[in-house]
């Protein structure tokens, strides 16, 4: 082939991925998804950063489309681990937490099958890999490196601190077992209720509202793929110091929540004024975006490890991002537009929850 054949059929490749590009962004936009036009990566290319990891010695998918990658799931539970690693597979794993409420849930679940059977009258037509939590019954458990909060008054304790997304809850003391698995699940995870839970409160589970303005998670399971374990920290790293310039202060283990007033508290005997308990919840939720705090966690296999970083944003608006291919290049773009913004970055998307906001600028608003 010619020169000239060439160089025609490189731009012509350009102009068909700049049609795709934009066609992408237009499809989103046309869902009520915001989306910014910033790019993804704000550093020069080449970086002349160091600590600046490409990734470029692993070897990641970069052809496959990422929007479509997610498979869809009603609510995800992070149970508390303090590891960053672990069993292939974190729900046959005997004697966990994990393993328990996978059996609790499976069984359950058999028995509310009548939820995800359609799409919510109104919505538009979501794309692939778009999804409300009308979309399917799907449980989605993974293990985190949070502590459990329980260990704060007794280090030998087998109570494990669970977060349930995208109800943007942590409950504490729920035992290692499978009547513990029961509970919890009754409680908080039963498709029959909303982010408030059952009416019929647990006299042993305590919870709280999860008392950050997002939540980044970082796959880091190395067992299941060394690609996320190799990312995971790197990113982790890189978002810290990014956050931390823009102002914000940064955790990567959940903070003793002991004494403050639990949600059992302010939707039950603190509710003098009888207030609906879905008011008093979400005028919890909607402090939290002001507040400039974060919380980084890594957890076990989420799927797609491909695509490597991966990294799923979580909102108090009960929004849940996935971006894939991530790397330290490009995670000041992400800072800046998502978790500040508010915004979604496109070409990096491999989908998510409640991405699409009717009458809502950013992913915070209500």
């Amino acid at each position: 082939m010619s020169t000239f054949g060439k160089l025609k059929r490189v731009f012509t490749s350009q102009s068909s991925q700049a049609d795709s590009v934009s066609a992408r962004y237009d499809a989103l936009r046309s869902v009520d998804v915001p989306v910014t036009d910033d790019d993804c990566r704000f550093c020069p290319d080449p970086c002349d950063q160091a600590d600046h990891d490409d990734f470029t010695k692993m070897s990641i998918d970069t052809e496959t489309d990422l929007l479509g990658s997610v498979k869809p799931y009603r609510r995800q539970v992070v149970i508390s681990t303090g590891k960053s690693d672990w069993h292939q597979e974190v729900t046959e794993a005997d004697g966990t937490l994990a393993a328990f409420l996978c059996s609790v849930n499976e069984r359950r679940s058999a028995k509310s099958d009548n939820i995800g059977k359609s799409a919510p009258k109104g919505n538009k037509s979501l794309l692939s890999g778009l999804f409300t939590q009308d979309t399917s019954n799907r449980l989605s458990i993974l293990n985190g490196s949070h502590h459990s909060l329980s260990l704060h008054h007794d280090s030998t304790s087998k109570l494990e601190t669970v977060i349930i997304l995208p109800d943007y809850k942590v409950i504490t003391d729920v035992p290692r077992s499978l009547e513990g698995a029961e509970t919890l699940w009754k409680s908080a995870i039963d498709p029959a209720y909303g982010r408030t839970g059952s009416p019929e409160r647990s006299d042993t589970l305590k919870s709280w509202v999860l008392p950050y303005s997002c939540l980044i998670l970082l796959c880091s399971h190395k067992r299941r793929d060394k690609r996320c374990a190799i990312a995971a920290p790197v990113l982790e790293k890189t978002f810290t110091q990014s956050l931390e310039r823009e102002g914000w202060e940064v955790h990567t283990d959940l903070e003793d929540l002991s004494n403050e007033p639990t949600l059992e508290h302010l939707l039950g005997v603190g509710n003098a004024d009888g207030a609906d308990p879905e008011t008093v919840y979400q005028s919890q939720l909607t402090a939290l975006p002001g507040q400039h705090r974060a919380l980084i966690l890594r957890n076990s296999h989420i799927g797609g490890h491909k695509f490597a970083g991966n990294v799923i944003i979580h909102t108090p608006a009960g929004a849940s991002v996935w971006y894939g291919r991530v790397t330290a290049h490009h995670v000041e773009s992400i800072v800046r537009n998502t978790i500040i913004g508010g915004c979604v970055l496109p070409p990096i998307l491999r989908g998510g929850l409640n991405l699409a906001r009717p009458g809502c600028a950013t992913l915070y608003d209500w």
